[in-house]
């Protein structure tokens, strides 16, 4: 069984534990648009290939999964992760399977406003969102929100153009300069990251692991440590089920005075993941498991608490002409 990871970037631990899972059993090929995407190297095979947006993509990675008799393809990137699902029965008419959730999750899960909405109708706590300058003053005056608050992007991925302002006058110099943007409520509260892994056969959730986010950097956890908290995992599993997805999942939570507010959500390997791994949760092994056609056992909760992870910097050096 040979796996695809596409647009591997700089996500070295992801394809290493994929290697180290696959190993003896079948090949893990890489792929991104750059010869500099460092993540390559770790892979037994790689590709370099056009961007995402060029027409013909989704052709190349077909030919690249019938060349070296793929049976799953992945992305480490959110834009693609709607594209594979798009192309769902394209890959599944060579045998390929797509790791990830349907295409309105994934499209749901990228724009922030509707993931608010969905959370908000059924009840979930959640971070009050506007797309609504004047809904947002009026709430303002209102007593129902209060400043600071978070001007974002609607799509977004990485902490990019988040911009936490104190007054209204900063709001609208924003706005003016920007589209595509929404208010946020800020939550003051401990961030909580979440790995899950929903059975891609049996639709339940088998693995889930959970962090409080010591530190962040560049949008993502750069210290952590692992808690456990049945109220957590049962409230994700609720999530998770209610929504539907599959596969793997990363779910952005904040602890507000002990009631737990969900944030957003990344169907797709999260930047933190490594911290799930390295405590025994090794989603790799259910990913390939299910590529088996072998349902996995739960081992929800199967992990130490207390077990810190500290990320630090790391090279790849290579000799070649790039161009």
């Amino acid at each position: 069984m040979n796996i695809l990871i596409l647009s591997a970037g700089t996500r070295n631990k992801i394809v290493e534990y994929f290697v180290k899972t696959f190993n003896g059993k079948g090949k893990v090929i890489a792929s991104d648009m750059s010869e500099l995407a460092p993540a390559i190297y770790e892979a037994d095979k790689y590709y370099i290939v056009p961007k995402i947006t060029e027409s013909g993509y989704i052709d190349f990675i077909i030919d690249i999964c019938v060349k070296e008799k793929i049976g799953g393809v992945l992305s480490l990137i959110d834009p693609e992760l709607s594209l594979l699902a798009q192309n769902k029965e394209k890959f599944e008419k060579i045998g390929v399977k797509v790791i990830g959730s349907s295409y309105e999750l994934c499209e749901t899960a990228l724009d922030k406003y509707q993931m608010f909405l969905w959370l908000n109708e059924r009840g979930y706590k959640c971070a009050k969102s506007y797309i609504n300058k004047e809904e947002f003053y009026s709430d303002v005056e209102s007593g129902r929100i209060s400043y600071p608050v978070f001007v974002k992007p609607i799509k977004g991925s990485a902490s990019i153009a988040i911009s936490k302002v104190y007054d209204k006058d900063s709001v609208e110099l924003l706005f003016s300069h920007n589209s595509g943007l929404m208010i946020q409520e800020y939550l003051h509260g401990q961030e909580i990251g979440a790995d899950v892994y929903i059975d891609m056969i049996s639709g339940e959730v088998v693995s889930v692991f959970t962090k409080r986010k010591l530190k962040m950097r560049a949008g993502e956890t750069d210290k952590a440590v692992s808690f456990k908290d049945e109220k957590l995992f049962e409230l994700i599993k609720k999530f998770v089920i209610e929504a539907g997805y599959i596969g793997q999942i990363d779910i952005d939570i904040f602890d507000i005075a002990g009631e737990y507010y969900i944030s957003e959500v990344n169907p797709r390997f999260g930047g933190g993941y490594p911290h799930a791994y390295e405590c025994g949760c090794d989603h790799m092994k259910l990913i390939y498991n299910n590529l088996e056609g072998k349902i996995n056992s739960n081992i929800t909760g199967e992990y130490k608490s207390n077990i810190y992870m500290m990320k630090y910097n790391e090279i790849c050096i290579k000799s070649f002409e790039v161009g």
